[in-house]
């Protein structure tokens, strides 16, 4: 056995996860490592090709797919978003971020494209949960894992433009928001689905066959239970995060709505490391400029905006739809390093200046945006 599956193990024997998939490639050469059930009941051994609710390691992808109508021409970074999204083209935003709801003052600028793709649109989450204005935007993104639980598109973008900006575009970073904007922007423009485009795009070109917004029926055996843990470490059952996978939800979420396995996620990295071009079965075919693939995966922030979000940069950037590594503050901080975490329990990263890929896949949901002690070890063992 290696040192990455008695890592995974241990995390499984101590009754803290019942199953895992970890994945680590170094050019040619992988490692893939299932451990553990799909459930808590041990009935159905977890599989390499096991799916998983990726939550927020959905980021990533949607910032790519955007970043491909850059690359045509169809979309610029200095546009304004309001030319697709019209209810975006007056938002309000409150004095301070501080301030109350009804404490509001006009939009000083456009939010453009760029503010979409790096995250500092004005709408999102910041490390302050307590601040008024952050009421209502978790009110109008009340689906958290639960596909089903979120309204259509225009709907959802006419709620949208009620709910005041807690920064002016631009000044600030702010998490989640921006990304599942940047999926309206592409549905928009192309006037193709989310999950259409996303399908044609990337997921044919890279061979990524198990990737998708929903489960096939012939498929949902392959789908592990999803968990929260409470306060004790018990594990329940997330019954809002395992229902309705076997259909399109009404809002496909940019920022957390795909499933994938381990290995269709490492094509989407290695397409990355390769500067935008498809490997394997689909090689030779450019899917992203090597410009827009160093944006993706280059800090796009100032300090005063990376030290304003410790609860979710812990010090590092962040680039188009995933942090970048500019300390190295752990062991596994390589500058360069860009990827993400989802709230199922996920990670995904990769480094541009070895080749290295890692993806780690359970569905016990995190407690907060600190990952949690089988992403950290996960890391650490792979570093």
């Amino acid at each position: 056995m290696t040192a990455l599956h008695d890592t995974l193990r241990r995390h499984v024997d101590d009754g803290s996860l019942p199953g895992v998939v970890g994945l680590v490639a170094r050019g040619d050469e992988v490692e893939a490592v299932a451990v553990g059930h799909t459930d808590t009941g041990r009935t159905v051994p977890l599989e390499r090709d096991s799916l998983f609710r990726l939550a927020s390691v959905t980021k990533p992808v949607t910032a790519a797919a955007l970043l491909m109508l850059v690359d045509e021409g169809l979309v610029g970074l200095d546009d304004p978003v309001s030319r697709w999204l019209p209810e975006l083209a007056a938002p309000m935003v409150v004095r301070t971020p501080a301030s109350p709801v009804d404490d509001l003052v006009p939009v000083e600028r456009p939010i453009t494209v760029e503010h979409v793709l790096s995250s500092r649109c004005g709408w999102g989450f910041p490390s302050d949960f307590s601040l008024p204005a952050v009421a209502p935007l978790f009110e109008l993104q009340r689906g958290g894992f639960a596909p089903h639980a979120v309204p259509a598109m225009d709907e959802l973008l006419a709620e949208f433009a009620k709910v005041p900006l807690l920064h002016q575009p631009g000044e600030s970073w702010l998490y989640n928001t921006s990304s599942d904007l940047q999926g309206a922007l592409i549905a928009r423009a192309t006037g193709q689905s989310l999950p259409d485009f996303l399908a044609e795009r990337i997921f044919e070109p890279l061979d990524m066959k198990d990737t998708g917004f929903s489960v096939p029926e012939r498929d949902l055996h392959r789908l592990p239970t999803a968990y929260q843990p409470d306060p004790d470490g018990t594990l329940k059952v997330a019954e809002t995060f395992n229902d309705g996978w076997d259909r399109l939800p009404a809002f496909p979420s940019g920022a957390g709505g795909l499933v994938s396995t381990a290995d269709d996620y490492l094509a989407f990295a290695r397409m990355l490391l390769a500067g935008g071009e498809a490997a394997g079965e689909g090689g030779g075919r450019r899917l992203l400029s090597p410009e827009s693939v160093a944006r993706m995966t280059s800090d796009q922030l100032t300090p005063a905006q990376r030290e304003s979000s410790p609860l979710f940069l812990e010090g590092q950037g962040w680039g188009y739809g995933g942090s970048v590594d500019i300390d190295r503050t752990e062991p596994w901080h390589v500058p360069g390093r860009y990827g993400w975490v989802g709230g199922t329990g996920t990670a995904a990263h990769l480094v541009p200046a070895t080749g290295k890929v890692t993806v780690l896949l359970t569905q016990v949901a995190m407690t907060g945006p600190t990952p949690p002690a089988v992403v950290r070890d996960f890391w650490r063992v792979t570093a």
